[in-house]
């Protein structure tokens, strides 16, 4: 909840990598505030009763949410699905702007990745920054569990990396009126 606020704060593409994250870790505690609460939220030792009450009243918040939309096994937050949605507008928008010549740029440098991954994806095709976001996620489940990661996968996630740091950044200006009122344009 706190790093939550904070990322939110910073960059939306980390945040919502961190949502899905804890999306997965209410999953993989079977959607229970006490298993949730050993697991979780006690391995805070630093955190005040108050910060903890907080803490678990917003996992209770989420498994509620999880629950009333379905998204109980797999599946993403209605919440986490409109920053996605927000995303891709900001990205589409970009693309068909000439006044954002190095976002484009970014872009399709980008694109033969994208391509390759969502060929690998058989049925379940995303769009182009939820592919991108999927792979970051991947890889940050590959870290996480100690995986070997090949030059090419590294390589690929570099070029992605960069590309949704570019895209978060413009989204951070977009939501403070700063986007399209830069002097360099």
């Amino acid at each position: 909840m706190i790093i939550a606020s904070q990322k939110r704060k910073e960059n939306i593409a980390e945040y919502l990598l961190y949502m899905w994250h804890i999306e997965d870790l209410i999953r993989a505690n079977d959607l229970d505030i006490d298993k949730i609460k050993v697991n979780i939220i006690n391995r805070y030792a630093d955190l005040s009763s108050a910060q903890i009450k907080e803490m678990t009243e917003w996992y209770e918040s989420l498994i509620d949410m999880m629950r009333r939309e379905g998204v109980e096994k797999s599946g993403h937050l209605q919440m986490n699905k409109n920053i996605l949605s927000a995303m891709v507008a900001l990205h589409q928008t970009l693309l068909k702007d000439p006044k954002f010549p190095d976002y484009t740029a970014e872009f399709y440098k980008t694109l033969p990745y994208i391509v390759e991954l969502r060929s690998k994806s058989g049925e379940n095709k995303s769009g182009e920054i939820e592919t991108c976001l999927n792979a970051l996620y991947g890889m940050l489940m590959l870290r996480m569990q100690g995986k070997e990661i090949s030059k090419q996968t590294v390589d690929a996630i570099s070029a992605i990396s960069h590309f949704i740091a570019v895209l978060s950044h413009d989204f951070k200006l977009d939501e403070n009126d700063q986007l399209f009122k830069r002097e360099d344009m």
